[in-house]
């Protein structure tokens, strides 16, 4: 992105106003192109944006949570201290959809959820990129629940309100994007690029067959509504502030005019800034009082579903080499300045993922910890070595998106657009690379052998379901 736009955006003194009004009491995070600043930051005056932008800042970024003193926040911080600092927390919903015209009716439904739950004061804005956050302020939760203070219950109440609302939010969806596409399945495949099976559910396979019967589409192959990354110390984008990759900014969005939205409305000099996000001044006390019983009442069925996922995780008889990591994981080995210990937690089960015994496991740990500008302690490196040594199944590290772009080691290249997970990056790498030794003894094309791989692999589906079915 060029320092003339960021600084022909950001030197209004308008923009200066509304960024540091956003990010009182919260923590504050600066995006330098393709790497984040210290944490934690904060901005105080309307003077710290344009010196930053200076120093080619190119977006701002802010915590869900609100904190007494945001600057007293630390990488090995313990969660009574967290609490102790925390004064509360908006809840923020991200919706993200590489189809623009999906997530706008995504948004469109769950906001229609949120004012029949009778929230009066959520509001909304775009992302900036493909999506949309929507925002229910702290001011509008009710004081306790179940004798616990509501400013403690984070992550796990924004968790809960964000399961219950996807849950409502599916049918609806499903309905209205098939009323869109007429029905037809191969309109989303097109605009998506998900297959067929991805997106109709199973049992609904053969009812395809009656044209009179409409299908049940699977809206979780394409969209996604942000519940995992709801954790501490999460960051979003903050309002009016631009997006590296598309050049727009992150503009709030009236809520009843959703579905007219043009991502022209967000281009630098066609922002207005007469939309709020996160309104604060009308928030009657208590309106989200039902959604959080309805939300505490709520079944995590999705919760155990991925549980069982990450206790079937296999992992490769031989060990994956380093020269077939993704970028990210190789950036987190060069040493990291923030976020050591989430580092740690997310090498070691990709190391343990990628068929590392965890004696090689400790011996790579102890050389990374030498390569971070301040080493972590020892004791604590080697209490998170023992605690893998316990834990036999694997668990694979986080998927990607924002947890790599938050710790600042995002740098995808052209492969990391075939994978979800840093783990798939490496395996596929192996794979790829036993598939060109194996076409040189075979003398079969590259395709030939793709083909007979996907020929293997469905061989190995239907003889597990076989399997799971005799049982």
């Amino acid at each position: 992105m060029l320092l003339s736009k960021t600084l022909q955006f950001y030197k209004k003194k308008e923009i200066q106003k509304l960024l540091v009004e956003y990010a009182k009491n919260k923590e504050v995070a600066i995006r330098f192109t393709d790497y984040f600043g210290k944490r934690p930051d904060a901005l105080m005056y309307n003077n710290d944006v344009l010196d930053l932008v200076k120093k080619k800042a190119t977006s701002f970024h802010c915590s869900e949570e609100l904190w007494s003193n945001p600057l007293q926040l630390r990488t090995d911080i313990k969660k009574q201290e967290m609490d102790e600092l925390r004064i509360g927390w908006d809840l923020i919903l991200d919706i993200d959809c590489h189809h623009f015209i999906y997530s706008k009716i995504a948004t469109h439904l769950l906001l229609k959820i949120l004012k029949d739950l009778g929230l009066k004061s959520v509001t909304c804005k775009f992302s900036g990129n493909k999506g949309f956050h929507i925002a229910v302020p702290y001011e509008a939760f009710p004081d306790e629940v179940n004798g616990t203070k509501v400013k403690d219950l984070f992550p796990e109440a924004p968790r809960r309100i964000a399961y219950y609302l996807r849950d409502k939010l599916r049918p609806l969806l499903e309905t209205a994007i098939l009323k869109v596409e007429k029905n037809k399945i191969e309109n989303i495949m097109k605009r998506t690029g998900a297959e067929y099976k991805a997106l109709v559910m199973e049992t609904d396979e053969k009812s395809m067959l009656d044209d009179e019967t409409k299908p049940k589409l699977n809206v979780d192959a394409f969209l996604e509504i942000d519940t995992i990354l709801i954790a501490p110390r999460h960051l979003y984008r903050m309002p009016y502030s631009m997006h590296e990759k598309s050049g727009l900014v992150s503009v709030p969005v009236n809520i009843n005019k959703i579905l007219s939205f043009k991502k022209s409305q967000a281009e630098p000099k066609n922002v207005k800034t007469n939309e709020k996000f996160l309104d604060r001044e009308n928030v009657k006390p208590d309106e989200a009082h039902k959604l959080f019983l309805n939300a505490f009442d709520f079944s995590f069925k999705e919760e155990k579903v991925k549980k069982k996922t990450n206790k079937e995780f296999t992992i490769p008889e031989k060990a994956i080499r380093e020269e077939l990591f993704p970028p990210c994981i190789r950036t987190m080995l060069t040493g990291m300045q923030d976020g050591k210990k989430r580092t740690l937690f997310t090498l070691i089960n990709f190391y343990k993922g990628a068929g590392w015994s965890i004696d090689a496991i400790e011996q790579r740990m102890e050389e990374w910890n030498k390569q971070n500008p301040e080493s972590l302690r020892e004791v604590y490196l080697n209490g998170q070595i023992r605690q893998a040594k316990k834990v036999k199944e694997a668990i694979p590290p986080h998927n990607c998106k924002r947890y790599y772009q938050d710790l600042g080691v995002c740098h995808p290249d052209t492969f990391c657009s075939k994978i979800k997970n840093p783990l798939q990056y490496a395996k596929l790498k192996a794979e790829m690379e036993t598939t060109k030794k194996g076409a040189k003894k075979s003398r079969l094309t590259p395709e030939q052998l793709e083909a007979r791989r996907k020929f293997r692999e469905k061989k190995k589906k239907e003889k597990k379901e076989e399997k799971e079915h005799q049982k």
